[in-house]
C-alpha cells in the first residue's frame, strides 16, 4: 500500500495541510484507492492530525458525518493507518524542504561561464 500526499495549496480550509490516499499495490484491493483523508494542523499548534473519510448528512437540520473506514473490534486498529499516513506527509514535508533548498542553493551559484 501507498500512501498519496496531495499538498493544500490553497490555504482553505485553514490550518488543512494536505489531503492523502491510500493507493493498494497487493491483494483483493490491488488497482484501487481509498480517497478522502486529510492531514490538518492542530488548533493549538502542537502536531498534526489526521481525519478520515466520512459522508456527511442531516437529520432535523443537524450536521452529522459517518464514518466510511471503522474498526471492527479493536479500537486502536484506525492508528496504524492515522501513523502511515502521518509518515507520508512528513516524508512529503522532508523532500519539499530540500528541493526548496536545493532551489536556493542554485540561485545563489554564479554562473559557470
Amino acid at each position: 500500500m501507498l500512501v498519496k500526499i496531495t499538498p493544500n495549496d490553497k490555504g482553505s480550509p485553514v490550518g488543512k495541510l494536505a489531503d492523502a490516499e491510500l493507493h493498494f499495490t497487493e491483494g483483493p484491493l490491488a488497482g484501487l484507492k481509498l480517497l478522502g483523508f486529510a492531514v490538518w494542523e492542530r488548533r493549538n499548534g502542537s502536531g498534526r492530525n489526521v481525519t478520515f473519510p466520512s459522508r456527511q448528512y442531516s437529520v432535523n437540520g443537524e450536521r452529522r458525518s459517518y464514518a466510511l473506514l471503522r474498526p471492527m473490534t479493536e479500537v486502536k486498529a484506525q492508528d496504524h493507518i492515522r501513523d502511515l499516513v502521518l509518515s507520508a506527509y512528513a516524508k512529503f514535508e522532508a523532500e519539499a524542504t530540500d528541493d526548496q533548498a536545493a532551489d536556493v542553493a542554485d540561485e545563489a551559484a554564479p554562473p559557470p561561464w
